[in-house]
């Protein structure tokens, strides 16, 4: 695996190594050991997402501490738009935001440290996520950034289709305290 960094201080671009031949590839999406080697956190859990239309947007997303959250995150179906806020108050891109591409076909997945807000914007229909996510997730502790919040100014490449009420109704930045 190649890890990227990134414009955000701990937000990486992970791209797996295909071993390609006439079958197709295969290609390791984890080790453990080579996240270890780079101080990268462990995960507790797996999640999925499955979305049916394309423009549904999910985010932007966080666990407060002590259970703030570290995702790797990676399309295995469809394609999104993958976007992350840094929430962290002392880092240098407090409040900037980035976006991918993560699709089936590059494989790529995005490591999202704690305290920096997660979410995306399905590019095709029945596009579905993969999360590993770490630590577990701690009822009452999930939190939230508006997706159209004009502090932040996220580019979202289509208008969005579907989106949750909760989603709608997170607090802008103006409004959020770590």
């Amino acid at each position: 695996m190649i890890f990227s960094k990134t414009n955000i201080n701990g937000v990486l671009l992970v791209v797996p190594q295909r071993r390609e031949d006439d079958r197709g590839y295969f290609a390791r999406t984890f080790c453990r050991d080579e996240f270890a080697d780079r101080g990268l956190t462990d995960f507790a859990q797996c999640s999925v997402s499955f979305n049916l239309r394309k423009g549904t947007v999910r985010g932007m997303h966080f666990q407060r501490a002590p259970h703030a959250e570290t995702k790797l995150v990676r399309c295995v179906r469809g394609a999104v738009f993958d976007v992350v806020v840094d929430l962290r108050p002392l880092s240098p891109t407090f409040r900037q935001w980035l976006g991918f591409e993560l699709d089936a076909a590059n494989g790529y997945a995005l490591y999202v440290p704690q305290d920096v807000a997660h979410g995306f914007q399905t590019l095709q229909d029945e596009t579905e996520v993969f999360y590993m996510i770490s630590p577990a997730y701690t009822p009452g502790r999930g939190a939230g950034l508006r997706f159209d919040d004009p502090a932040i100014s996220i580019g979202w490449p289509l208008p969005v289709s579907v989106i949750a009420d909760a989603d709608r109704s997170w607090p802008l930045l103006a409004d959020w305290r770590p």
